[in-house]
């Protein structure tokens, strides 16, 4: 019979537990009792990576963020009225954006949707919001909700989606904004 022994004093000592974690922003996060929750999330943050890390003031909680990006959501109906206007973003004056956003609208009752994805550039000049030209749209729908409509459009400082519903319909609308600003 044979028999294994490894001396604990020679050879490389079992990994440590981190202590701490060193994100872009908000650093650092900082594990309780050996324990980091770590999760997802979305941030209007101009980043040209996409993507940073969120350590939240040295809590326990280190947030994964998609940067350059907002999620929206709204509805139309009859008693909230059949048009609203969302703000997406804030722009800073003297820059120009180029964006795409996910527009997809559900009529939970009736079973039909409508979707588009739609691409544009705007700009900001002495605090005014141009989108220049037409968005470009690439759209799908059922036959019911064709009357239905949205456009990204400036204002003062601001980009913001309007849609549209149809009288009598409930249509739930919800929009993932993606934008790259320079400078």
């Amino acid at each position: 019979m044979s028999q294994f022994f490894v001396d604990s004093t020679s050879g490389p000592s079992p990994p440590g537990v981190p202590t701490s974690f060193t994100t872009d922003v908000n650093s650092p996060s900082v594990p309780i009792a050996n324990v980091l929750i770590a999760i997802g999330g979305n941030s209007i943050v101009n980043n040209s990576f996409g993507f940073r890390t969120d350590g939240s003031l040295g809590s326990n909680t280190l947030t994964s963020q998609l940067t350059n990006r907002i999620s929206v959501s709204t509805t139309t109906s009859d008693g909230a009225g059949q048009t609203q206007v969302v703000t997406l973003m804030t722009t800073t004056n003297g820059s120009a954006v180029i964006f795409r956003s996910y527009i997809i609208g559900v009529d939970v009752s009736n079973n039909v949707c409508t979707g588009t994805e739609t691409i544009g550039v705007a700009r900001t000049l002495a605090g005014v919001v141009t989108v220049l030209g037409t968005n470009d749209v690439f759209l799908e729908e059922d036959a019911a909700l064709t009357a239905t409509a949205y456009d990204i459009t400036g204002s003062t400082n601001v980009l913001s989606l309007t849609v549209t519903g149809i009288a009598g319909r409930t249509i739930n609308w919800t929009s993932v904004f993606e934008f790259v600003q320079a400078p």
